[in-house]
């Protein structure tokens, strides 16, 4: 019920479990969670990063900016906590789903959207979320014979939460 993705190319995740996200909305499924989408600026700098929450129409940015010759991580914990807070109230709605644009360093570390996917599998809400290459190992030791790896594509996404979603009904 762990589903998650290691795509290639940058955004690919990101763009993958939008679509994903999209597709089950418009045929019904009612999806808690969060999509990332990245806004691309001026050369000089790095992309800004919203985090869209699933429930409705808010929109979190979670980028900070730390100007053009910075090295640090640039996410600013506060937007993603705000974000987070607002993802874990939905789950109050009984989502058929959650969706989060990745399991990060955050979440490895015990913070972020961990204890929501926590949360979600307790309450039997099957996960769909992305993990960077690296951290597949460090994933799994949390995910255990839970985490299930699918390919990046929409079409498998949707089926695997649509027969996750029916087995849940049977």
């Amino acid at each position: 019920m762990l589903g998650f993705v290691v795509a290639e190319g940058r955004g690919e995740a990101d763009r993958c479990l939008r679509e994903v996200a999209a597709t089950l909305r418009a045929a019904g499924v009612k999806v808690a969670g969060a999509v990332q989408s990245n806004v691309e600026t001026d050369p000089a700098y790095k992309c800004q990063m919203d985090l869209h929450i699933l429930t409705g129409e808010v929109v979190i940015r979670i980028s900070q900016d730390l100007g053009a010759l910075s090295k640090g991580c640039r996410l600013d914990p506060e937007g993603l906590e705000h974000a987070v807070g607002l993802v874990a109230a939905s789950l109050l709605q009984d989502p058929e789903v959650l969706i989060l644009n990745k399991f990060g360093k955050q979440e490895l570390d015990g913070r972020g959207f961990r204890p929501v996917v926590g949360e979600a599998l307790l309450a039997g809400i099957p996960v769909l979320t992305a993990v960077n290459r690296g951290n597949v190992e460090q994933f799994m030791e949390f995910a255990g014979d839970m985490g299930e790896q699918l390919p990046a594509d929409k079409q498998v996404l949707t089926d695997w939460v649509l027969a996750q979603r029916a087995a849940l009904r049977a």
